[in-house]
């Protein structure tokens, strides 16, 4: 079993040092007119860089780019779309974060890239950080979108939306300008996609709707895969139980399956008796509470699912995006990543020195 350390989505944008507080500074002079959109950009490229290389040096080996551009997960796509405006504030599901509510006045059109840029810029750092020598091509950037049902869930139609009145129209459309993305973030290099999906756990009613709309993006796959490229999309869900929908979820036609640990107790169970027929992305480490796990016992619980998982392959992350840390916790969250994986390997060893002397 191969068992890749992955961040999984968001980093902190700012932290306590003056040097981590960069694009904090320079939004605000931005908006008083002291600095311009290209002084935005810098700090936004040089925080960039800093969160790839504090990823780097926790030991992860598939990071992000700590969508250091985002002003929230909806907005930042759905702002990008023709026939989008946006909204005002609201709640991220239970975080204490916000975000800026889209509101469909005419059908979404992708006419601009969403994040082909950032994911250019991010492959391109990655490049020049200094690596160890072990370390030099085994590392990757994946990007990552919010899929189209949750974005579809957090819209709103607005006056000239005509045919866009039902929640399943405003997933297909948006589905449709995800699937032009994510053709160009193949083109661009980009060899594994996440795809978030939070919403659904708590819409599981929506279950119909969120499966065609995803079955759009697997489409969009399965053509860059036809014409030679190489694509794989990792559905993630977060923020409630996914056991109750766990053997849907499993059974969909994606490349990996992330699931959040954190809400229940017993999931570790479901997948160890019902298995997993596609990798799985473990979120065991909390990525919303600043304790930190017992290594030894994060590693106790993967034995348990780790036999059960098809292909071989793994993925130990935190449970969501790390923005809801202080970034000292969030660096440490990834820290602990490598720790699970040297206690597992560990006790695997101890295992077959026992078995060796039984």
């Amino acid at each position: 079993m191969t068992l890749i350390l992955s961040s999984t989505g968001a980093y902190p944008r700012i932290g306590d040092s003056s040097e981590l507080q960069l694009l904090r500074r320079t939004a605000a002079l931005a908006e008083r007119g002291e600095r311009t959109a290209a002084d935005l950009a810098d700090a936004e490229n040089e925080m960039t860089r800093k969160a790839m290389e504090e990823q780097v040096r926790a030991g992860v080996e598939l990071i992000t780019d700590g969508q250091i551009r985002w002003y929230d997960p909806i907005s930042h796509l759905a702002g990008k779309l023709a026939g989008v405006e946006i909204n005002g504030l609201l709640r991220f599901f239970d975080t204490n974060f916000y975000f800026r509510q889209p509101v469909l006045i005419a059908r979404p059109q992708r006419l601009q890239p969403m994040i082909v840029d950032e994911y250019r810029f991010a492959a391109n750092a990655l490049g020049q950080l200094p690596l160890a020598s072990e370390k030099a091509g085994k590392l990757a950037v994946k990007p990552v979108l919010t899929g189209p049902y949750t974005l579809a869930k957090f819209s709103l139609v607005g006056a000239g939306g005509d045919g866009m009145s039902s929640l399943a129209a405003h997933a297909e459309a948006y589905a449709e300008a995800l699937s032009e993305e994510l053709r160009a973030l193949a083109e661009a290099g980009a060899t594994f996609l996440q795809l978030d999906e939070p919403a659904i756990l708590k819409y599981p009613g929506d279950w119909d709707i969120f499966a065609a709309a995803l079955a759009k993006l697997v489409t969009a796959r399965e053509r860059v895969v036809k014409s030679g490229g190489r694509l794989a999309i990792a559905l993630y869900v977060y923020f409630r139980d996914p056991g109750p929908l766990y053997e849907r979820l499993a059974a969909l036609p994606v490349d990996v399956l992330g699931l959040d640990f954190t809400y229940s107790p017993n999931l570790v169970d479901v997948v160890a008796s019902a298995g997993s027929p596609i990798p799985l992305g473990l979120g065991l480490v909390d990525g919303r509470n600043t304790r930190l796990e017992d290594p030894s016992a994060v590693a106790r619980t993967m034995e348990k699912m780790l036999p059960k998982i098809a292909g071989e392959m793994a993925y130990l992350g935190p449970s969501c995006g790390l923005e809801y840390l202080p970034r000292d916790r969030a660096y440490a969250k990834l820290e602990l990543l490598e720790r699970i994986r040297a206690a597992l390997a560990g006790q695997a060893r101890l295992q077959r020195g026992r078995s060796h002397t039984g």
